[in-house]
This record gives structure tokens, C-alpha cells and sequence, in this order.
């Protein structure tokens, strides 16, 4: 399978690759950066009594295994909200996707969703972090206020809002992509799983926006 090639974009002299799977390649760190993936967030909810495709977990990471084998990346980070909610039969998925991947180093920073037990984590030979300072990055899952980025000692990459940008045209058409939000000091991911809905945010007139579509990612401001 070929992946579609992304939208390259440097920033602080660091190459990123934006993805039209909602994904980043870091090209320096040989890194793959994903922000809520919400794995089990399919049996969260059918266990609840609400309908929904099975095959939707499963997607997600055939979705990231394609994105390994095409990239070859040395590690895979994650911006929290990897799993959704407790244990359930969905974890299954991952520790076998993990088995397949063995030798690729996985970081989660953890998000408000995760919160299973850690040991489940360091079995599978997870790296788990509270926050992750690498090259000139600082990785999170909550976006930082205003008054924190004003004495952050690196340029923020986080998720946790589900961005998207919101689109207009003739005869009311009207559309909300999910994007990557690039602002001064932090970068706003979009939800990596499809299993998620999408937030139109506020942003400057500064701010570089990418809007993400099926098969490429676009410049918008």
C-alpha cells in the first residue's frame, strides 16, 4: 500500500512531515508523533449499548502500521489518550498490533483518558511520561494556557482538543476539516482516531493552518 506523501513543513529548523492520516514524521528523530488515538473507545461504548462498527479499532491500527512499514520510523510518540477508558477486550488489538512491531520504541505522554493501570503499558515495553522534552520540542497531551507558554522552555506539541478548521464556500456549502494548528508557541495535533469528532478552533492571524483531507494536507492560513 502507498501512503500519500504529506505536506512538508520546517519548523525551528526541524523537518516535520504533515500527514493526511493525521500524523506527523519527525525527520531528524526518525519519529512518528499521533495524537489521541482512543483505542477501546469502540467497546467503551458497545459495552454501554450504543451500536458501533467493530472494525473501527482495528482500522486505526492497520492505519499505523502502514504509516511503520512506509516511514520506518525509529520510535512512534504519542500524545495521550492512546487508550480511551478502562481495560476491555479492545486492548487485545494493541498487544497484538505491539507484538508485530517489537522493535519500534513507543513513548506515551499520558492524556486524561489513559488511565490504565501502567504495568499493562510497561509490559507491552511502553515508554510512559507525564510530559517529554526532546530536541526543541515539548511534548504533551493538554494544550498549555497562554501564562504557561510564556515561560515554557520549548516549543509545544500536544493534542487533547480535537482541532479543526472551518471552511465556507458559495451556495452555503460549509465543511469543518480536522487540521494541525501551528501557533507561535505550540502545535495543536488532530484526533489520529477515527472514532473521534473534530472542534472548529479559534486561532490568530499568525497561526500557520494545515486542513487535512482524504488523501493530502492543505494550506489554509
Amino acid at each position: 500500500m502507498t501512503i500519500c506523501a504529506g505536506l512538508d513543513f520546517n519548523l525551528l529548523g526541524q523537518d516535520l512531515l504533515l500527514l493526511p492520516q493525521k500524523a506527523i514524521y519527525w525527520k531528524q528523530e526518525k519519529a512518528l508523533i499521533a495524537a489521541d488515538v482512543h483505542l477501546g473507545k469502540v467497546g467503551h461504548f458497545r459495552k454501554a449499548g450504543i451500536a458501533v462498527p467493530r472494525d473501527l479499532e482495528q482500522t486505526d491500527l492497520s492505519e499505523l502500521s502502514d504509516l511503520v512499514y512506509e516511514h520506518k520510523p525509529a520510535k512512534l510518540i504519542f500524545l495521550g489518550d492512546l487508550f480511551h477508558s478502562d481495560m476491555n477486550a479492545d486492548w487485545e488489538w494493541f498487544r497484538m498490533w505491539r507484538q508485530q512491531h517489537k522493535k519500534l520504541e513507543i513513548h506515551l505522554v499520558r492524556g486524561n483518558h489513559d488511565i490504565i493501570n501502567d504495568q499493562h503499558y510497561i509490559d507491552l515495553d511502553v515508554f510512559l511520561h507525564d510530559d517529554m522534552h526532546i530536541g526543541p520540542f515539548l511534548m504533551l497531551h493538554h494544550p498549555l494556557t497562554e501564562a504557561k507558554l510564556e515561560t515554557a522552555q520549548a516549543y509545544a506539541f500536544c493534542g487533547h482538543i480535537h482541532p479543526g478548521v472551518h471552511l465556507s464556500g458559495k451556495g452555503r456549502q460549509s465543511v469543518t476539516l480536522p487540521c494541525f494548528a501551528f501557533g507561535d508557541r505550540q502545535a495543536v495535533l488532530p484526533s489520529f482516531g477515527r472514532f473521534t469528532g473534530r472542534v472548529a478552533i479559534r486561532h490568530q492571524k499568525t497561526d500557520k493552518i494545515f486542513g487535512v483531507l482524504k488523501d493530502k494536507v492543505i494550506a489554509i492560513g
